[in-house]
C-alpha cells in the first residue's frame, strides 16, 4: 500500500527523504531545501497534534473504506480498517463480498462507510440501503488539485469528516 502520506508522520519522513535528496542533487541551495523542510514540518507537526486531539474521543474506531489507502491513517490514529469495498481498485466485489460487509455493519453497528471522490458510489450505496448507515468520502489526495495547501487542507476535511461520521 502506497499511500503512506495519510499517516502524517510518516509524510514527514517523506518531507525529510526529499529534501535529502535534494540537497545532495543541488548542495548549492542546500540551506534553502533544509529551511523550507524545517518549516513544512512544523506545519505538519501541528497538523498530526490536531488529528490526534480530534480523533481521540471518537465513539467509534471501527471504519470501512472503499479501497485499501487508510491502513497508515488508522494504524496512527487509532482507528480500525475492518473491511474494505473494493479490495483491488477498478474490480466490482462479489455479492458474497458484499453481504459479508453488510452483515459486519448490522453485527458491529457502524455508522457510516468511507467513500472516495474518485470512484462511484453506486455499490456504497447498495451497502447503505441495506444497512441505514451514511456514506462519508474520505479523500486519499490522489486526485484534484495540488498546490502548496492541499495536503493540510484534505487532511483536515477527512479529520472533520471522520469526528462527524464516528462521533455517535
Amino acid at each position: 500500500n502506497a499511500h503512506v502520506w495519510l499517516s502524517v508522520p510518516l509524510a514527514i519522513r517523506q518531507v525529510q527523504n526529499i529534501s535529502a535528496g535534494l540537497q545532495l542533487a543541488d548542495p548549492a541551495n542546500a540551506s534553502i531545501y533544509a529551511r523550507n523542510e524545517a518549516d513544512y514540518i512544523a506545519r505538519l507537526m501541528a497538523l498530526d497534534t490536531e488529528m490526534r486531539t480530534g480523533l481521540q474521543d471518537l465513539k467509534h474506531q471501527d471504519i470501512i473504506t472503499f479501497h485499501e489507502a487508510f491502513p497508515y491513517l488508522a494504524a496512527e490514529y487509532g482507528l480500525n480498517v475492518v473491511a474494505v469495498i473494493q479490495r483491488e481498485p477498478g474490480s466490482e466485489p462479489s455479492a458474497a463480498e458484499v453481504a459479508e460487509t453488510i452483515d459486519l455493519i448490522k453485527a458491529r453497528q457502524l455508522p457510516a462507510l468511507f467513500a472516495e471522490p474518485q470512484y462511484p458510489v453506486r455499490v456504497a450505496e447498495t451497502i447503505a440501503a441495506e444497512t441505514g448507515v451514511q456514506i462519508y468520502t474520505l479523500d486519499p489526495i490522489v486526485s484534484g488539485q495540488a498546490d502548496a495547501g492541499t495536503y493540510e487542507q484534505k487532511m483536515r476535511e477527512n479529520l472533520a469528516v471522520l469526528q462527524q461520521a464516528l462521533k455517535g
